[in-house]
């Protein structure tokens, strides 16, 4: 229980100084995104990675809660109902929840294929309807809102972006301690049971379709309240926040950080707001990065970021780590070349007769010489990777073999 609690009170603490380190109008930018997307990610992983059901359309009670919760912020604003606007996310967690018992009511009775189906259904079902019901959804243009017009909270006005992210980050500590919390129940338990094994979970006397419909209303309330959060940092929502694209993006953050594991979505969810954020400002290209970091993570790295990180416990734990930190280096200086050189040959074909500057080396795509050089790095950091493995092969069963 101590370890526990001085794990959580870390994480609080981490949540409160991040400002004071990234002190910049970008960082704070970039800290607010975190807040809504690590909500959102750890909410698709109660559905995918703890309960297994695989959904192709968890952004509907993301934007359905944002959607409500920006007229909220006008609600406000015409002083029909004045309330602070803290409690924004709670709307948007009950438009997704209540969102999440109807559909879940027949959408939970099957698993697998059957359920992804549905949800894909249903996801572009509310997409067509957002561009229809206009007085709702406001059509292409979406909804705006403005957070300033509510009553201050204890003299906070909300103003700053600064001062939003506090928000955010109350919120992000509740609804994390909250989905971990429901991890260590019954349902949260019976949810892993009924992934692994759904006719055992049936033979011992639990009702499968019940467990996967707790799971899919906990996470749609979770998902509302990352909508929510949302709505009150951007002021503004539109279709694009209801469609397959958003869905497709929390479950790339949930994958690459690691299904399964309760840290995994927080991983996933700050490598892509990074990505999103920092690598878009550099390159046109970086969604293409993204999917070829999602390619190599499932060729490689099935378990995501937070499973290769848990391979090493055992290594931890036997006081043997330090076995890897040469071997890792040697393997990591050819891979950041190949890394180097991939990048350059991506960089170098989208930049025409431009030419490309790539770490203050003037290239041109006309010239076979450049062409040349990125292809003989590519080429020789491979071998290089491939002559270092067979150590790090012995390094890594020598760090988990069986203790003496």
């Amino acid at each position: 229980m101590k370890k526990h609690l001085l794990l959580w009170a870390a994480f609080a603490a981490t949540l409160i100084i991040l400002p004071s380190i990234f002190d910049s109008v970008l960082g704070i930018s970039i800290l607010n995104q975190m807040t809504i997307w690590i909500i959102f990610a750890l909410s698709y992983n109660m559905l995918l990675g703890q309960g297994g059901m695989l959904s192709f359309g968890h952004a509907v009670y993301f934007g359905l809660g944002g959607f409500m919760s920006v007229h909220a912020l006008n609600l406000i604003a015409d002083e029909i109902f004045v309330f602070s606007i803290t409690l924004i996310p709670l709307i948007g967690g009950a438009v997704g929840l209540l969102a999440a018992i109807f559909i879940g009511s027949f959408s939970t009775r099957k698993a697998g294929t059957v359920f992804a189906m549905i949800s894909l259904g249903i996801g572009e079902l509310i997409v067509a309807s957002s561009l229809i019901f206009v007085d709702f959804f406001g059509g292409e243009a979406g909804v705006s809102g403005d957070r300033t017009y509510g009553p201050p909270f204890f003299g906070v006005e909300f103003l700053q972006d600064s001062e939003v992210y506090y928000l955010g980050a109350f919120w992000l500590f509740v609804a994390t301690l909250l989905m971990y919390l429901f991890t260590q129940t019954p349902a949260g338990r019976m949810a892993n049971a009924v992934r692994d094994n759904p006719e055992r979970a049936e033979f011992i006397g639990y009702s499968t379709r019940r467990v996967r419909f707790i799971s899919f209303c906990a996470a749609g309330l979770f998902a509302g309240v990352a909508g929510g959060l949302f709505a009150i940092n951007y002021e503004f929502i539109t279709e694009e926040n209801l469609n397959a694209l958003t869905s497709g993006r929390v479950l790339l953050m949930a994958y690459i950080g690691g299904l399964g594991f309760f840290i995994g979505p927080i991983i996933g969810a700050i490598i892509l707001t990074l990505m999103n954020s920092l690598l878009s400002n550099y390159t046109e290209l970086w969604m293409l990065y993204l999917g070829i970091m999602f390619l190599f993570t499932v060729i490689f790295l099935p378990r995501g970021f937070a499973g290769f990180i848990m391979m090493h416990r055992l290594a931890w734990q036997n006081g043997r780590l330090k076995l890897l930190a040469l071997p890792y280096c040697l393997t990591a200086i050819p891979a950041a070349a190949f890394v180097t050189a991939l990048v350059g040959l991506i960089e170098l074909s989208h930049a025409g007769d431009e030419g490309l500057h790539f770490f203050g080396i003037a290239l041109s795509s006309n010239s076979i010489v450049s062409w040349l050089l990125l292809f003989a790095l590519a080429a020789a950091s491979a071998f290089g990777v491939k002559l270092t493995r067979a150590r790090l092969a012995t390094a890594w069963q020598a760090a988990n073999g069986a203790s003496n």
